[in-house]
Formats: C-alpha cells, structure tokens, sequence
C-alpha cells in the first residue's frame, strides 16, 4: 500500500468519524486506489487516516459486510478482488431488478417524479464531469433510489442497495476503458427519457442495453486478469 496522501486524513469531529472512514475507504477500492487482493493494514491506514485502530476496525467490518473487503486467516483483511464469475451475477441481478423498477416507474411517473429524475439525472452528470468517484457512486445511488421508490419498488431497492458497493466498483471499472460506445450519462439519460414520456417498453431497453453494454466490457477486463 502506498504510503498516505494528506487527501485520506480527516479533521472533523469524532462524531461521525466511523461513517467518514468508511466513506474514505470505500471511495479508494470503489476508484482502485486499493486494489483487490491489497492487504488493509491497520497501523497504515491508522496513519493515513489519523483515526484510531478501534475507527478503522469497525469500518473494516462494514465493508466486509458490503462485499469490498475480505478477511483471510493468514493475510486478515484484503481488498475483495472482482471476478467474473461474481460480476456475472451482479449483472444480471440488475438487468431484472433495473428494468423493471425502470419500466413500473415509466407507467406511473407524473410531474412530481419526472422533475426528481430530471434533477437527479443533472447532478449525475455533474459528478462525472468532476470524475470524483465517491461523487459519482453517490449521484448515481440517488438516479437509481428516484426510479425504484418512485415505481413503489421498496423492497427490490433493499437488494440493489445491498450490492451498490460492489456496483459502483464495476461502474469505475468499466467507466474508466474507452471500449463504452455509449457513455454512463448518456444511457442514463436514455432511460430518463424513456421514463419521463411514460414508455415502459423503452425504459426497460435503455437499461438492459446500458448493462448489456457494461457487463461485456467488464467480462473483458476481469477475463484478461484471471
């Protein structure tokens, strides 16, 4: 592991100090700081961080719980690595989820959601464009959250919230190739679209083509590494 950027270290209250270092360590592994298969050393990150070893183990295990962190007998805790074979289910436990949350919300939006969706599509392509990867993962959580609860997809929501994490490190995977015919705003716009004049049919494509897009470029990389 690298030795610490003054970026990692945080000044605030102890208050939130855990939900800040998780939010710190989940941006490095979602961006590729720290890569799979990286050992998490905890007088490090301590270091790096300028929390105690207390702070760090309890965001180590909420990350363990959200799939970005693994422990081992030997090594303790490592950065998860990403495989095909993990990703594969990923993707198509969105392409279900998705487009039908896509397709529910695109028969029953109304002014109301269709602005929502519209504000929620802007901050995303803010946050890419400032290609802050802790701003991206949050901007698109908040585009999927207004399709999901806005179609009454609540539970389905619970599942992909589950997986968001290790979504989010896939999305920094595939976003940072030049293989996307078609960049992440630019689907998501389509899908908004396809929502806002009430096309089911057509939301459902916009995201089965938007995954069918990234999981190919995905299965490539992860292909090459194993």
């Amino acid at each position: 592991m690298n030795d610490t950027p003054d970026d990692l270290r945080i000044d605030q209250p102890p208050a939130t100090l855990r939900a800040m270092t998780v939010e710190r360590l989940r941006g490095a592994i979602i961006s590729g700081r720290f890569r799979g298969g990286e050992r998490l050393v905890e007088r490090t990150l301590c270091d790096q961080l300028g929390v105690s070893r207390s702070v760090v183990r309890e965001a180590i295990r909420f990350l363990e719980a959200e799939g970005l962190v693994e422990t081992q007998a030997r090594s303790g805790p490592v950065v998860a690595k990403l495989d095909w074979a993990r990703a594969h289910q990923i993707y198509e436990i969105r392409r279900l989820l998705e487009a039908e949350a896509a397709s529910a919300c695109a028969r029953v939006a109304d002014a109301r959601i269709k602005e929502d969706l519209r504000q929620a599509l802007a901050d995303l392509e803010v946050a890419f464009e400032e290609a802050t990867p802790i701003r991206v993962y949050e901007a698109t959580t908040r585009f999927y959250e207004t399709i999901f609860l806005s179609a009454g997809q609540d539970i389905s929501w619970e599942v992909v919230q589950r997986l968001n994490s290790r979504i989010s490190r896939l999305r920094a995977l595939t976003l940072a190739t030049k293989d996307r015919h078609t960049s992440g705003p630019a689907h998501m716009a389509s899908i908004c679209q396809a929502i806002c004049e009430n096309d089911p049919a057509a939301a459902a494509l916009a995201v089965r083509e938007h995954l069918t897009e990234a999981s190919e470029i995905a299965r490539r990389l992860l292909e090459a590494e194993e």
